[in-house]
């Protein structure tokens, strides 16, 4: 290797596993001790490749048994606790999110050979343990972004392989994902180009795997404006643009309205992949994963507000809802883009920054926000922090905003840094857990009146062993601490501690 290119790749650290995870161990051997309650800790959800052969990409880690892990974070030092492992079978989950007002996680499986799934999960806010409540097809292959409207109505679906973007009903009773109301194939029903067996690994990036990854459309995600929750963004990384939409809720659809290029007139190879929104300005940011670049568009208001007013069936003649402002790059000018490709882009929720991931240079690069006028909102480099792994596909905060996690799917960990928001610097905290092929990482904050609930079930089992012992109140202990939800009797004749196992 280069001595130019070696420079950027600092030695790798062997990482610790997680507190009572020995991998792979079967999740029904491992004891959880230690009661939580539901305030103790906000929780992360990670997901896993569990198999390689049906992916578009070559991942180089383990193979994961199973394919969801709960961790609970203490805030007062970055350090996490493994809680829960799904027992049920779960294929490559790849992408999750998290209900805004319900325990409910959303789940989609990753595979070229058959359709996707969407899973719907309950979350036990004292445990981290997730229950099934139900799975739907998703109705296209690689399915890899989830985005539930803003009255939790709809949930908008992407597969990547086939483009295809669905509409899903939820069931107002338990918020399960329903039936599709309706589906946009940007293909027309055209087969595709490309080999779904390539199995291009995402560090490799030039000019071959470029051609092979850009020979058709490949939605990447769906996200929704966050002022008005009416339009809607796919960035296409096959077709270097990001496509609009008119979403309307109560029909359940999409009205194409054209597309804007995801950077410079001309430019070729860009591969859009994901767009976010600043939280407070009419900014949006999208990384192209091929160009490892951020480009800042501003978002047109009034042109959406007149998009969103016009009785108009056909939108084909709206105009471009997005403005180009300026490209940045994620990596240094010295480190070769055949190298890189780009993963997650977020932006802090202070909006003082965005973070953008780096697959091949295995970094994190961070940009400041600047609030200057005549136009705030565009972006000078703070820095790249290494992730102590290889492959950062995917990365979150805490909702503090002072812990991010990351997942290092090529070796096999996730890892936690501490982010000063004063500097824009990720620190290295020192923990890291072992994962297989963490893919995805989910922020889950458990609901206050679903957590509520559970210490009511909790009290009851409570009240339930003390009559069965015929004990004082003060013979039942619940404990606390970190981990799974433990119930231990206390006192002469005491029982034996009852835990519950995965």
């Amino acid at each position: 290797m280069p001595s130019n290119v070696a420079a950027f790749f600092p030695a790798p650290v062997a990482a610790k596993e997680p507190r009572q995870l020995r991998e792979p161990v079967p999740s029904a051997e491992l004891t959880l001790q230690g009661a939580v309650s539901p305030g103790a800790g906000q929780l992360f959800v990670v997901s896993c490749y569990t198999r390689f052969d049906n992916l578009a990409h070559g991942p180089r880690g383990t193979q994961a048994s199973r394919g969801l892990y709960t961790f609970r974070l203490d805030s007062s030092d970055g350090q996490m606790v493994l809680v829960s492992v799904t027992k049920e079978p779960i294929m490559n989950p790849a992408f999750s999110r998290f209900h805004p007002r319900r325990n409910l996680l959303y789940t989609c499986t990753e595979s070229v050979a058959e359709p996707g799934q969407i899973d719907t999960w309950r979350v036990d806010p004292a445990t981290g343990r997730l229950s099934k409540l139900g799975s739907q097809s998703a109705g296209g292959t690689s399915t890899c972004y989830l985005t539930l409207d803003k009255g939790c109505e709809n949930m908008l679906v992407v597969n990547y392989w086939d483009a295809t973007i669905g509409i899903f009903g939820l069931k107002a009773d338990e918020g399960i994902v329903a039936g599709p109301r309706s589906m946009f194939d940007p293909n027309m029903g055209r087969a595709m180009r490309a080999k779904h067996d390539a199995h291009v690994n995402h560090s490799h990036n030039d000019s071959s795997a470029q051609a092979e990854r850009q020979a058709d459309p490949h939605s990447h995600a769906v996200i929704l404006d966050p002022h008005f929750g009416r339009i809607a963004f796919v960035p296409d990384l096959g077709m270097d643009i990001i496509r609009q939409f008119r979403y309307d809720a109560q029909d359940g659809c999409l009205r194409a309205m054209g597309s804007v290029k995801s950077g410079p007139a001309g430019r070729t190879a860009l591969g859009p992949r994901y767009i976010e929104f600043h939280p407070t300005l009419p900014m949006a940011y999208v990384v192209n994963e091929l160009a490892s670049e951020v480009s800042v568009f501003e978002f047109d208001l009034q042109a959406a507000q007149a998009v969103i007013d016009s009785k108009v069936e056909s939108l084909d003649g709206a105009p471009p809802m997005l403005r180009l402002l300026q490209t940045i790059r994620t990596i240094p000018d010295a480190f070769p883009g055949k190298l890189n490709t780009c993963g997650r882009i977020t932006v802090h929720s202070s909006g003082q920054y965005v973070l953008a991931s780096n697959r091949g240079h295995d970094s994190i690069a961070v940009f400041r926000v600047s609030m200057a006028l005549p136009k705030p909102g565009l972006l000078s480099v703070v820095g790249t922090q290494h992730t102590r792994g290889a492959t950062p596909r995917h990365f979150t905060f805490d909702v503090s905003g002072q812990w991010l996690i990351t997942a290092n799917q090529d070796s096999d960990h996730i890892a936690v840094f501490r982010f000063n928001v004063a500097t824009g610097r990720l620190e290295w905290t020192g923990n890291e857990y072992h994962v297989p092929s963490p893919n995805f990482v989910c922020s889950v904050m458990p609901h206050a009146e679903a957590a509520a609930r559970t210490d009511e079930a909790e009290a009851s089992m409570a009240l339930t062993l003390q009559r069965a012992r015929g004990e004082g109140l003060g013979g039942v202990h619940v404990g606390g601490g970190h981990g799974g939800f433990a119930l231990s009797a206390s006192g002469p004749g005491a029982g034996p501690q009852l835990q519950s196992r995965l």
